[in-house]
């Protein structure tokens, strides 16, 4: 049995991968942003709109999970098929919470998930499982992230 590949995390990040990487981020930090300093509706589109814009780019992130598995030697890992299941239902049910519950649910779960991609696409990179250069963009990626779902969470628990 071969053993496990390993990919080079200092390979370089391809620039569609940091445009396409970063932007979505950025989009969530603003936001976020929007939420605290935009006045009365805009406050509350902001809100809406960065948690829709979040959950869709969660599950979608749960799709990169499940596509790169295909590509593992000797095929997908349980690891990998719990972690698309998990970005997925916390994506979906971001959503569904949210609609039947309090927002403040919804951007909750996708701390948790967001976070999850922080933490395990560096593992899945190193073991490689994921391209190398997600060792170093997926947790500077997910940090823009993060801090613009925490102004999301916070406003709305304001609200």
């Amino acid at each position: 049995m071969n053993p496990e590949p390993t990919r080079d995390p200092n390979e370089p990040i391809p620039p569609l991968s940091l445009v396409f990487g970063y932007g979505p981020m950025a989009l969530i930090l603003l936001a976020g942003i929007g939420g605290w300093v935009l006045p009365g509706l805009w406050s509350g589109l902001a809100l809406a709109a960065g948690w829709l814009f979040a959950s869709a780019i969660l599950l979608f992130l749960g799709g990169v999970v499940r596509g790169l598995s295909f590509f593992s030697p000797g095929g997908p890992r349980p690891a990998q098929i719990a972690m698309m299941l998990w970005l997925f239902a916390l994506g979906f049910g971001s959503i569904a919470g949210a609609i039947s519950h309090p927002m403040w649910i919804g951007f909750v779960l996708l701390i948790l998930g967001y976070g999850s991609i922080a933490v395990y696409d560096p593992q899945a990179a190193r073991a490689g499982l994921a391209p190398g250069y997600f060792a170093r963009l997926r947790p500077r990626q997910m940090a823009i992230a993060l801090v613009g779902l925490g102004l999301l969470l916070a406003r709305a628990l304001m609200i």
